[in-house]
């Protein structure tokens, strides 16, 4: 038995204003080609397929025309993530064919897809992102005169107690008829502890408690985990007492992002998890399928003149982030970057620090002038004090504006 897990597709994002849609695509083809080379039995996308609740057209129709090719080939099961709309998402899912499986709904969370194996059948269990203070009611128990706490641990411990009960009476049915024991997989989107986020991650903190031990899913075989870009592994925590949550531990992985979707990300490989079912719980059944990289991200760091001549060289077809070291912001630095390195995604100026630390910058108060302020940021920016034309400008711009705000 083998699944194909991923997650973080975000489709219809962009990095600094760039359309990434084309290498999403370009990513979905090759997971299309993967699915169907290694003869997956299913493909587990968990959570953030789109990038927002309402996604541009080209997104959805991009989804719509991977999920038919996906199913050419195999089982897809599908959940959404804190940046989807489950309700969106989910739409149609009772209507679409036997092998796309969207599990959208708090009320089917603890009925698994089934996918038949001599060797034990797989219940994959598929989580939809579960928001503390729109489940923490539906997910209390029966008669309860209070909702859970308002935390991701409460929801995701109540969600992991209906999954464990349902484990326990089919493997129960299993050994009565002398079948072999199912095997249990969880689809889920959460911060579990330990792992280690990026920048392009929007968190999913409710009350300043988003993260989930991972030993709230005791008693299964493994869990696929969206919501981090990094592809990890995040091992036990005795943050739960196994009394609690009895069980084995569990095999804990995120897939991570297909796309780096930030500068923080520029060092992670992108990829895809191949796992072997049957040779959980060893970490070898998980095994990493590097994605394909349509343009490197790269930093570069130094005085204008260095980025210009050799340093560049090896960079000039790569999103970049160019930060240009000079003493003084170099004249028309904009334009000398981008003809150099047509794919900078972002050009800034940051002049050594000058002797004696760096400029700190104030705040405006009654005792600072607004005028004091901004020539401090010109200063901290630039490397040095404004001119006297440039102090002018700087009055100026700040008369016109007090003057709107009386007028108004």
């Amino acid at each position: 038995m083998r699944l194909l897990h991923t997650s973080d597709w975000h489709l219809g994002r962009t990095l600094h204003g760039v359309d990434l849609l084309d290498h999403q695509a370009a990513h979905l083809d090759h997971l299309v080609e993967v699915a169907r080379d290694e003869q997956v039995d299913a493909v587990l996308v968990a959570g953030d397929v789109y990038d927002r609740a309402v996604p541009p057209v080209e997104a959805v129709m991009l989804l719509s025309e991977t999920l038919a090719r996906l199913a050419e080939h195999t089982t897809v099961i599908l959940t959404p993530g804190n940046h989807d709309s489950a309700a969106r998402l989910g739409f149609g899912a009772a209507l679409m064919r036997e092998r796309v499986r969207v599990r959208s709904r708090v009320s089917g969370l603890a009925e698994p897809v089934m996918l038949p194996d001599e060797r034990g059948d797989v219940l994959v269990y598929a989580l939809p992102y579960l928001d503390p203070d729109v489940v923490r009611r539906d997910l209390a128990e029966d008669g309860a005169a209070e909702p859970l706490a308002r935390s991701h641990e409460a929801v995701m411990g109540a969600a992991m107690d209906r999954v464990r009960a349902d484990l326990a009476r089919r493997v129960a049915d299993a050994a009565r008829a002398g079948s072999p024991r199912p095997r249990a997989v969880v689809v889920a989107h959460a911060f579990v502890v330990g792992g280690l986020p990026s920048d392009s991650e929007r968190d999913i903190r409710v009350g300043g408690v988003d993260v989930v031990p991972s030993g709230v899913f005791r008693g299964v075989d493994y869990v696929a985990l969206g919501h981090l870009h990094g592809a990890q592994r995040v091992g036990a925590d005795p943050g739960l007492e196994a009394a609690a949550s009895p069980g084995p531990s569990p095999l804990l992985r995120y897939s991570g992002s297909p796309l780096a979707y930030s500068f923080s990300e520029l060092r992670q490989v992108k990829s895809t998890v191949l796992l072997d079912v049957d040779a959980l719980p060893d970490a070898s059944a998980a095994r990493l399928i590097p994605a394909p990289v349509p343009r490197r991200l790269a930093e570069l760091t130094g005085p204008i003149d260095e980025l210009l001549g050799a340093a560049g060289e090896a960079h000039t077809d790569d999103w970049l982030r160019v930060t240009v070291t000079d003493p003084h912001r170099p004249e028309d630095l904009y334009r000398r970057v981008k003809d150099r390195f047509p794919h900078a995604l972002v050009i800034q100026h940051r002049p050594p620090e000058r002797v004696g630390g760096a400029v700190r910058a104030g705040a405006v108060t009654q005792a600072h002038d607004v005028l004091e302020v901004a020539a401090e940021f010109v200063e901290h920016v630039s490397g040095q004090a404004p001119t006297v034309a440039e102090a002018a400008v700087l009055r100026q711009a700040y008369e016109q504006v007090t003057a709107a705000e009386r007028s108004a």
